[in-house]
């Protein structure tokens, strides 16, 4: 298995990015990729790559006989949602987790979900975060802007 598992028991879905990702370099069967067409294509460093690897959050990358790495666009998939969790601000030890209940199976449907409610939940507190920020940027902003404009005697 390289990233994530069919989940059949819910209308054939697959646990992927939930956005449609990139449209892939290669077609289905033909995808076959190094680590450095991965790179160009991820934006990711082979550092970061093999480091996915050995943490277990990409543990089933294929190889070649000669024993490169061989990725799949399905590899693809879950390295954009990875890179999706990474901007969500979840720490690496959840992302790890959250792939090992992938791997485990349909059965932690209800533990993969609220790991990603929780996280939800933090994002959007980030989110209202910001926007108060924003709001008094905006504050400042337009004071100084104001202020520009103002005769010097007043």
């Amino acid at each position: 298995m390289t990233v994530m598992e069919s989940t059949e028991s819910v209308s054939a879905r697959t646990d992927t990015c939930a956005s449609a990702p990139r449209a892939h370099p290669r077609p289905e069967g033909q995808d076959r990729y190094t680590i450095s067409e991965v790179v160009a294509f991820s934006g990711l460093t082979a550092h970061t790559l093999r480091w996915y690897e050995r943490i277990g959050l990409m543990p089933h990358v294929d190889r070649s006989h000669t024993g490169q790495r061989r990725f799949s666009n399905r590899d693809l998939d879950w390295l954009a949602f990875v890179g999706k969790l990474r901007l969500t601000g979840m720490p690496v030890a959840d992302m790890v987790r959250y792939a090992e209940l992938v791997r485990e199976g349909d059965h932690t449907f209800t533990e993969r979900q609220e790991l990603l409610e929780s996280t939800r939940r933090d994002v959007k507190a980030r989110i209202a975060e910001l926007q108060g920020t924003l709001a008094v940027l905006d504050f400042k902003i337009d004071f100084y802007g104001g202020a520009r404009t103002a005769p010097e005697g007043v």
